[in-house]
């Protein structure tokens, strides 16, 4: 495993442990070179997600692309990473369900709203802002709209 410090290909295992949905093995290493820690996670290879995205292009399904997404949504907020990590593994975990193997961009940014508006209103708006490509303030202002009758109930 390549370090990401300074990319020695020789590390130890220090530690492996199950993640909470058991689906993926998390492992702390060190690298035998600088001696700096990093953790990676062991995942079973199975037949790969294509995405369908809006310009009918196809690419396989990237569940860092999905963290990066929803880490920008939450910048300067108060969500913890390891709840990012849950949401992005039952977002997958809902795709990997069905038998589709083609899943278009549309279902997956509706699943990130979803799981977004469980963890923080504000990144929920932020990402919807972007995903929904609000033209104007009054658009932005009827999903706020939204969020408050849902918030009611």
């Amino acid at each position: 495993m390549k370090c990401p410090y300074c990319g020695a290909e020789e590390s130890k295992v220090i530690d492996s442990r199950p993640t909470e949905d058991s689906e993926r093995i998390r492992r702390r290493r060190e690298c035998l070179i600088c001696h700096m820690r990093f953790t990676t996670y062991e995942v079973v290879e199975t037949v790969p997600l294509i995405v369908i995205k809006k310009d009918n292009s196809r690419e396989p399904f990237d569940r860092q692309k999905l963290l990066n997404a929803m880490l920008r949504a939450c910048a300067k907020r108060p969500v913890s990473y390891e709840s990012l990590e849950r949401a992005v593994s039952s977002i997958e975990q809902t795709l990997m369900s069905t038998y589709d193997r083609e899943v278009t961009s549309v279902r997956i940014g509706e699943l990130t709203m979803q799981e977004l508006k469980k963890i923080d209103e504000v990144a929920y708006v932020r990402f919807a802002s972007v995903y929904q490509q609000f033209a104007d303030v009054e658009s932005f202002f009827t999903e706020l709209k939204k969020l408050m009758v849902d918030r009611k109930k």
